[in-house]
């Protein structure tokens, strides 16, 4: 393996830029990319800054390659954002409102989102992973995932949840599948966007 997998502290606000232009690169169609590079660098800072989450990163020769950013409470992480930065996202979100106007629903209904994650028991939210296209195929992605299942403690968190696109993204389907994740309910946003919810477990591989 000839990257470094690490968890960013606080010490490195310097890394968000590439955070952000990395996740617009992978998913430049999205939603979120669509709201701008100003608005991904507030959203991955909030990650850093939140104690109860944080950003993994795969580096080469000090350029990151890779990431995953993850929350332990989906909930607080949601509501702590936007009581932290709900005048910069509003900034950051006007221009792109102005030009798509249905995004401004989309963006309300995505700052519901603290609502909509709650669960009766604790676990970990892997909210956002993304790898450099030119890196693809050489492990990056499941290096990082294997960073977070070995940092959770499964005695206090039932497992590691995340959501995908289950129309034309079979791949990435079959990649959580890959690496041990379980179907666990299949849903439409209130957008039309059909999702499947994944779940890890140490008991539940396949």
């Amino acid at each position: 393996m000839d990257y470094l997998i690490r968890e960013l502290d606080k010490a490195d606000w310097n890394c968000i830029d590439s955070i952000a232009k990395l996740h617009k690169k992978a998913f430049p169609s999205f939603f979120l990319s669509q709201l701008g590079i100003s608005f991904l660098r507030t959203l991955y800072c909030g990650y850093l800054d939140d104690g109860d989450s944080g950003i993994i990163v795969a580096e080469k020769n000090r350029e990151i390659i890779g990431f995953i950013a993850y929350s332990n409470d989906y909930s607080h992480f949601f509501k702590g954002l936007i009581k932290r930065q709900v005048v910069k996202f509003a900034f950051c979100a006007l221009g792109a409102s102005l030009r798509h106007p249905s995004f401004v629903k989309r963006l309300f209904g995505a700052f519901k989102k603290s609502k909509a994650v709650v669960r009766s028991e604790r676990y970990v939210e892997l909210a956002s992973i993304c790898v450099d296209s030119d890196t693809e195929r050489r492990g990056v992605g499941t290096a990082l995932i294997n960073y977070l299942k070995d940092k959770v403690d499964f005695n206090i968190f039932a497992y590691i949840n995340l959501e995908t696109d289950a129309v034309d993204n079979e791949g990435v389907n079959r990649f959580y599948v890959k690496n041990g994740f379980v179907l666990a309910r299949e849903f439409v946003t209130p957008e039309g966007r059909k999702m499947n919810e994944y779940r890890y477990t140490p008991e539940v591989t396949v």
